[in-house]
């Protein structure tokens, strides 16, 4: 009965002003700050905190010498404060687009390969019959994309599952296995050749971070070769750090076949370099949360995704 009212007293008491205070104390560690942010005092601020925490019935921050860390008890409302957080800000801007007569906002993620080859070909098709889509698109590693659709701040992400992702969170619709191609300027040495693996060591690689897939995939090319990999590597996940490197010097940058066509359709400077080895990269997915129902022009967004894999 206890554990019961608690629970009520919490539903009951906790308004969007508590939530935000409390991601801000997580975000800057001190109460100072956050009440700033939140544009209230601190002794109210103060006041706030201290009844959440006999609502919740625990401390939700430790008092640190050197800043506030969440207790178990407030990785909870952290977790639950994003999430909810994300709703009301999604809600507030398909309102708002709702009421000046557009079709709502879509929110999207999707690591490089997939959004050049697959989102974005497919928004443009949607954006034909809803002009008035307004998206939302990040590039992100999947680690970043999977959190974020997690806390609620994507409708859907074209990602790849790690280890430590929560699968039984997820729909999930299968992707397509993709092509590494080795990008180079146009009047680099290998450029008009193919070449084999072995022929690409001399030059300096530009590298997505260890443990990337694309990273992964070069690095089992080599080694299922019998070939070191490279020691000359500059580490990047910045396609325009990569781009730099590339047009400014002899490095040669691993990209998604359909990032590297783009490219050198679009950029001139740039070249492919065909290796006689195939490199691939494990199939992403397409993941929606099973918890959150999509808005009708996300949905649209989504079949039309679907419908390109």
């Amino acid at each position: 009965m206890i554990c019961f009212r608690m629970a009520l007293s919490l539903t009951q008491r906790l308004k969007p002003t508590h939530l935000k205070l409390i991601r801000a104390i997580e975000d800057s560690g001190k109460l100072q700050v956050a009440a700033e942010i939140v544009g209230m005092s601190q002794p109210a601020a103060s006041r706030m905190l201290s009844d959440i925490e006999t609502d919740a019935g625990g401390l939700l921050f430790e008092r640190l010498p050197r800043g506030m860390a969440p207790t178990e008890i407030g990785a909870a409302f952290l977790r639950h404060a994003r999430v909810i957080l994300a709703e009301l800000d999604a809600l507030s801007d398909e309102v708002i687009h709702l009421r000046g007569g557009k079709a709502g906002a879509v929110r999207v993620g999707a690591v490089t390969g997939p959004a050049a080859g697959v989102l974005i070909p497919a928004l443009l098709a949607v954006r034909n019959d809803v002009p008035d889509i307004q998206p939302t698109i990040e590039v992100a590693p999947s680690v970043t994309l999977i959190r974020g659709l997690e806390e609620g701040r994507f409708d859907f992400v074209l990602a790849r599952l790690g280890p430590g992702n929560r699968v039984g969170s997820f729909t999930a619709y299968p992707g397509r296995k993709e092509i590494v191609s080795l990008l180079i300027r146009a009047d680099h040495p290998l450029a008009g050749r193919q070449v084999s693996l072995a022929d690409t060591l001399p030059f300096e690689f530009v590298n997505q971070e260890i443990g990337s897939p694309i990273r992964l995939a070069m690095e089992t090319a080599f080694l299922e070769n019998g070939l070191q990999t490279p020691d000359k590597v500059t580490n990047s996940s910045s396609l325009l750090v990569a781009l730099s490197l590339v047009l400014g010097s002899n490095a040669i940058a691993p990209q998604t076949r359909e990032v590297a066509q783009l490219l050198t359709r679009q950029v001139s400077g740039f070249a492919i370099v065909d290796t006689v080895e195939d490199i691939s990269v494990s199939p992403f997915l397409v993941l929606q949360s099973q918890h959150r129902p999509l808005s009708p022009v996300a949905e649209r967004l989504l079949n039309e995704v679907l419908r390109r894999l």
